[in-house]
């Protein structure tokens, strides 16, 4: 009988519990940090053949991650929807090997200032995000863009872009999957431009994924603690830009970051180095694996 009432009264403390965020939060010494890689890692052996998403889910589970991230332009008629049955044994191969598909990511250029290609590149996310819906990710990957805007200044480039963020934002609501916002070496350079945008569409349901590898500054690593409080995904490059220039990423100031933040979701990682991308990721995990414990 004790027992009993000791578990009811638990259970009577469950909504003011709730209602301080109490159980919505892991405790910060508790970390829920995953890991993932980004199917660029692998560009070259993908477009040649030599890889294929069923070998880099393997090899993903092989060295001890927890998903994959499975990039739209790696899949057969991009950027046409792949059929339903690709995507569902995809699904069912990752669930055989314990992992999960935590993300997609499209191209699209919403620096262009012909209204109509943007207006396509929207409907290309729309349908992407009924592909990441089915294959069961979280997030998918779109851009600012890049390119030339010759007659607009930036500010009004911003205004076209923010209502087409907008957009997509309440696409991503509709699919229940987040439309993250990659700052990519492109239009936003700087991470206060990134929160500027971010903070103009307003909406839940535009995230950020937080590229250390795209933040050029004389100290990269400021830039990224400034955008760390927005980040729902992390990529995680085997270098920082700095003055122009890529300089091996220090491993323990990004743990430090994600620390002090206590991000609890996927970092994903993503090399763009010569040599072997297998044994490249590998050693990135390890790395980072050392640095965060440390």
């Amino acid at each position: 009988m004790m027992k009993r009432r000791q578990i009811l009264g638990q259970l009577a403390l469950a909504p003011a519990l709730f209602n301080t965020g109490f159980m919505l939060r892991p405790p910060a010494n508790i970390s829920r940090v995953q890991f993932s890689v980004n199917a660029y890692s692998f560009n070259a052996l993908l477009r040649s053949g030599e890889m294929n998403f069923d070998d880099m889910m393997e090899y993903a589970a092989g060295i001890g991650l927890n998903a994959v991230d499975l990039t739209g332009y790696y899949f057969d008629n991009y950027p046409e929807i792949p059929p339903d049955a690709e995507l569902f044994r995809l699904k069912k191969k990752a669930l055989a090997l314990g992992l999960n598909i935590s993300w997609t990511g499209v191209r699209n250029n919403f620096c262009n200032p012909d209204a109509e290609a943007r207006k396509q590149d929207i409907e290309l996310i729309k349908n992407w995000l009924t592909v990441s819906q089915k294959l069961g990710a979280s997030i998918m990957r779109i851009f600012a863009g890049r390119g030339t805007y010759e007659g607009y200044s930036k500010d009004e480039v911003k205004t076209w872009m923010v209502k087409d963020l907008k957009e997509c934002a309440a696409l991503a609501q509709q699919a229940g999957v987040i439309a993250g916002l990659q700052h990519h070496n492109d239009f936003l350079y700087k991470a206060d431009e990134v929160i500027d945008i971010l903070r103009r569409v307003d909406s839940e349901w535009l995230g950020l994924i937080l590229d250390v590898g795209s933040l050029d500054d004389p100290d990269p690593y400021k830039e990224i603690e400034k955008l760390a409080p927005y980040a729902n995904y992390w990529f995680v490059k085997e270098h920082v830009t700095q003055q122009g220039k890529r300089v091996p990423v220090d491993m323990n100031k990004i743990a430090a970051i994600l620390k002090k933040e206590n991000y609890q979701g996927y970092i994903s990682f993503e090399s763009l180095s010569d040599g072997d991308p297998r044994e490249i990721v590998r050693d990135m995990l390890q790395s980072f694996q050392q640095a965060y414990k440390g």
